[in-house]
This record gives C-alpha cells, sequence and structure tokens, in this order.
C-alpha cells in the first residue's frame, strides 16, 4: 500500500511539473519577438480555423428551431441534486416545445443533454477542446455535436441560437457565460430573453453582491437586476420561459 501511495505521488509531482512548465512556455512564448512571417503565418492560420468554426457552427444550428440552453459546472457528479434538477428541467422543456443546448460535456451538460434525450427532443451539444480532453456525452443528437477550439467562437453560438439560459451552479465556466448573456441583453446586442437562475442559495451572495457594489457604485442600474430571475424547482424554472414568451403571443415552434 505504500508503495503504491508513492507511486501515485510521484505520479502526480510529474503532473504538476509539466502543467508548470508549459505554462512557462506559453507565458514566455506570449513574450517572443517573432519576425513578419511568422506572424503573417500563424495569424492566417487562426484566421481561417476560425472561419470554420462559425460556418460548421451556423450550419448545424440553423434549422434547430426553439431551444434553451442550460449552463452548469462539469464537475456536477450523477448523484448529486442539481445533476437531477438539470435532468428534470431539460424534460420539462422539451415537453413544453423546446429543444436544449448545453455545453456538451460532463456534469449539469450531461444532465441537460440527458433530460432532453430521455424526452425525445433536440439534444444540442457545444463541446470545447481542453488540456485535460472534454469529450461529448452520450446524450447528444449525433448530428448536432459540435466541438470547438476557441471559447469565443463557442459562446457566440450559445447566444445567437438559444432564446432562453437556465443557470445552474458552476464555476468560473458557468459565471462567464452568465455574464455574456447579461452583458449582450443589458446592450441590446441580443434580445431579452429569460435568464433563470436556479438554486436560490446558491445565487444568493452573487446577487446579493450585485445590489450592494454594482448598483451602489452605480455600475448597473437597479432595473438591471429584473434581467434574471432566481428560482428553486425545475417546474418554476420553466414557468419563467413560459410566461415570458406567453407575454408576446409566441409558442415553441415561432
Amino acid at each position: 500500500m505504500a508503495s503504491k501511495a508513492k507511486k501515485k505521488s510521484v505520479k502526480v509531482k510529474k503532473e504538476v511539473n509539466q502543467s508548470n512548465l508549459e505554462e512557462e512556455h506559453r507565458i514566455r512564448k506570449a513574450f517572443k519577438d517573432k519576425d513578419w512571417a511568422e506572424i503573417k503565418s500563424s495569424d492566417s492560420w487562426v484566421i481561417f480555423k476560425v472561419m470554420s468554426e462559425f460556418v460548421e457552427g451556423f450550419e448545424k444550428l440553423a434549422k434547430i428551431g426553439p431551444c434553451v440552453t442550460i449552463f452548469g459546472s462539469a464537475r456536477t457528479k450523477p448523484t448529486h441534486p442539481y445533476y437531477k434538477m438539470a435532468e428534470d428541467i431539460a424534460e420539462k422543456l422539451v415537453n413544453h416545445g423546446y429543444g436544449v443546448i448545453t455545453g456538451g460535456g460532463p456534469g449539469i451538460m450531461e444532465a441537460g443533454n440527458k433530460g432532453a434525450h430521455k424526452a425525445g427532443g433536440k439534444s444540442v451539444g457545444l463541446n470545447i477542446y481542453l488540456p485535460h480532453e472534454q469529450k461529448g456525452n452520450l446524450y447528444i443528437d449525433p448530428d448536432k455535436l459540435i466541438t470547438f477550439d476557441y471559447f469565443f467562437v463557442r459562446k457566440v453560438m450559445f447566444m445567437k441560437y438559444s432564446q432562453g439560459f437556465v443557470v445552474m451552479p458552476g464555476g468560473f465556466g458557468t459565471l462567464d457565460e452568465l455574464s455574456e448573456a447579461l452583458t449582450l441583453i443589458q446592450t441590446k446586442k441580443i434580445g431579452r430573453f429569460p435568464i433563470v437562475l436556479v438554486g436560490k442559495k446558491f445565487w444568493a451572495g452573487l446577487v446579493e453582491w450585485f445590489k450592494k457594489e454594482l448598483v451602489g457604485e452605480g455600475m448597473i442600474h437597479a432595473e438591471d437586476l429584473h434581467l434574471f430571475n432566481v428560482v428553486d424547482t425545475p417546474e418554476e424554472a420553466v414557468k419563467v420561459i413560459d410566461d415570458f414568451y406567453a407575454r408576446y403571443l409566441l409558442s415553441p415552434n415561432f
């Protein structure tokens, strides 16, 4: 047992050292002086790669119909209540006529695709290549799985093809996606689609900070707090989206 633990410890140290070396290489590379040929070659390749990702995204998602995106942590285990809640929300959304889009990975994303798949609805996965490779989960429709290299292209697809956003508890990535949706709606770059934060206890501190610091310091208007709703149950989450579209006399097949 002691020998096994020692081997595991050595392996972890090697992985940490390798990670540190890769990080140092990326930092040094950013400061490296490049000649014009290197810059032109590198940047031209990036431009074409970005274009190809946009084209694939537009072609595959253009006809998916009304969908709601479910954001949330990739680290949430299937035994966690949030996983089951996300699955229930996705299933209910499909039963109300919506498709479901997720980030395509494990955790809350898998739960969202699983619920949509179980209900027989459209299950879309916008996956991302990561250093520790994130694989598309098994519940995504095969023709609706796209894997991106660039986070910013992936975020464009979320925002462009979603008619609503359900935000489950998550980490930095989830906060990034929430901020993106709020910013685009606040600045009227996209329509005022419903944003639903699920888990009052989880989001309470952030919402209070919004009120105290952002509104208090005049960095956002008090009205901006109405850009999102905070709920506790799958039924409430779906009701927010249904009620929003009922005000415009729209149904999920618009």
